[in-house]
């Protein structure tokens, strides 16, 4: 898988082409700013970009806005946003005009790395990733409102990893739970939020957007 990496910080953009390097990525190239960014992706054609979300000149949301630019011009190219701290107006922003292939990690993620390779992969393969900690803020926010009002705690526990990005699979080894459980979790979920029968990758994604927006 080919990978881009927008980094300001030549440390930290180095230390993560070493990780993905050594995690079986090709790096094809590595950014300073969004120009460069945009450049790289013309040229090397990437299968995924690992963005920061500040970024020279300003250091406010240059990576953000970049990073909106290549969902439009390269809605091919997955975008991992890494961020120093939870911005979730970005994550939600980005994440609800094109949900598939996206991520948004906080950069303390990058140290688990096994964690954080599986998310480049998994959005390289046009799936989503997003942190823990931006879950948990956002399920924080109003959860009495309908309809994901009507989830139970366990429910808006699978909701909560099923938007990090996590399969069936990954939501059983995480909570330690049968698959057969968590599959009446997921179903019991699609029942309330009233999305009908459909491919299940489409009604999660549909779901984890009603999680987003409530």
């Amino acid at each position: 898988m080919r990978v881009v990496i927008a980094e300001d910080s030549a440390l930290l953009r180095e230390g993560l082409a070493r990780i993905l390097t050594e995690g079986g990525f090709d790096v094809v190239a590595q950014a300073a700013n969004a120009e460069e960014l945009h450049d790289a992706v013309r040229r090397r054609k990437p299968d995924i970009a690992v963005v920061d979300v500040r970024m020279p000149p300003t250091h406010t949301d240059e990576g953000a806005r970049a990073a909106r630019e290549l969902r439009e011009t390269h809605p091919d190219v997955g975008v991992l946003i890494l961020s120093q701290v939870v911005e979730a107006a970005h994550a939600l922003a980005l994440f609800s005009e094109q949900p598939e292939g996206f991520g948004y990690l906080l950069k303390d993620r990058v140290l688990e790395i096994d964690d954080f390779l599986d998310a480049v992969r998994r959005v390289g393969h046009g799936g989503t990733a997003i942190d823990p900690q931006v879950i948990a803020q956002l399920l924080g926010r109003r959860r009495e409102h309908e309809p994901l009002g009507e989830l139970t705690p366990r429910e808006r526990e699978v909701l909560g990893l099923m938007a990090e990005g996590l399969s069936n699979h990954g939501i059983c080894e995480r909570l330690v739970i049968s698959p057969k459980t968590v599959e009446t979790h997921v179903n019991s979920i699609f029942l309330k939020l009233g999305l009908l029968p459909a491919a299940d990758d489409h009604r999660r994604v549909l779901a984890v957007l009603a999680f987003l927006r409530s």
